[in-house]
């Protein structure tokens, strides 16, 4: 079973203890459909300054955004970033809740730590495949 660490380092939106089960789920079912039954991952939850900062010293692209993955090994899968109130921003954005928002930069990231990236195509489309299917089957829609 994977194990998953959060850490809350922002105060503006409030991430509930019922929405940290749910993004537990998501990165399990993730794991699992990737062929992965161990290791571990951490989630922390940024603000957008923050975010912004990482982007800027990782990605050389001094802008916020939604989700950074950091892989790291097969025991310790890695570390996925998310700003919560883009989260929130997009949820509004597109229409949905911010259940499922956060729902999918989670396994958008997870996807990420497993090598799947969205620089073609092919590849963005075989990768909103994979995030469909595990929103799909853990009953997270759009609404």
């Amino acid at each position: 079973m994977i194990n998953v660490e959060f850490n809350d380092q922002q105060d503006e939106i409030e991430i509930s203890q019922e929405m940290l089960k749910l993004l537990e789920e998501v990165i399990i079912t993730a794991a699992e459909l990737e062929g992965y039954s161990g290791g571990e991952v951490s989630i922390a939850f940024v603000s957008n300054q923050q975010i912004k900062d990482l982007n800027n010293d990782y990605r050389d692209k001094n802008e916020v955004t939604d989700v950074l993955s950091f892989p790291i090994d097969d025991e310790m899968l890695g570390d996925i970033i998310i700003s919560a109130n883009r989260a929130l921003e997009q949820a509004d954005e597109y229409g949905h809740s911010l259940k499922r928002e956060l729902a999918y930069l989670t396994v958008h990231g997870m996807l990420h730590l497993f090598g799947y990236d969205h620089h073609s195509k092919e590849e963005k489309k075989e990768m909103r495949q994979k995030e469909e299917r595990v929103l799909t089957q853990l009953g997270i829609s759009r609404d």
